[in-house]
């Protein structure tokens, strides 16, 4: 099983990325990969190395870094995930264009952040999943938030939601 710490929305506040590391760690094990779906701040390199394992930044919206690029696609297994942040596919507004943008590049999965608002949206050709935020989270519980991917052996797909 790979086991895949996503984040999203940090803005600067390296120790809550931090805290997530350190949580997901305590509730399930080590991680294999940790994603990061931008709004990370200037000291982006600091957090590539936080969690000691492969690590993929995208660049938010309020990020300036031009060494960040947009999006990352990567691949788990049979998966291939689409990382973005997802402004430029205004997320916000629903997910119809990250979905085609995802199914464009040969995607199953697509992560994003931007709304700072967890969801799990499991469709038929692409599942949608945002961890929320580490640090200014807007859904009602204002409970800070990360995501752990989970691909299994038989590479089965499971999100988690975690409340830090």
């Amino acid at each position: 099983m790979r086991r895949i710490l996503v984040v999203s929305d940090s803005h600067g506040r390296n120790e809550n990325v931090r805290l997530a590391i350190e949580d997901a760690v305590k509730k399930g094990g080590s991680i294999d990969a940790m994603i990061h779906l931008g709004d990370v701040g200037t000291e982006f390199r600091e957090v590539s190395q936080m969690a000691g394992v492969s690590t993929y930044i995208v660049r938010g919206n309020c990020d300036s870094a031009g060494e960040l690029m947009d999006r990352n696609i990567i691949k788990f297994g049979t998966h291939t995930v689409y990382a973005t942040h997802g402004h430029r596919q205004q997320v916000q507004y629903g997910l119809d264009t990250l979905r085609y943008v995802a199914l464009q590049n040969g995607c199953d999965i697509a992560l994003f952040g931007h709304t700072h608002v967890p969801c799990i949206n499991e469709g038929i050709d692409v599942s949608f999943y945002n961890p929320g935020s580490v640090t200014l989270p807007r859904q009602g519980n204002h409970k800070a938030t990360y995501g752990i991917l989970e691909i299994g052996d038989d590479e089965s797909v499971k999100f988690e939601i975690c409340y830090m």
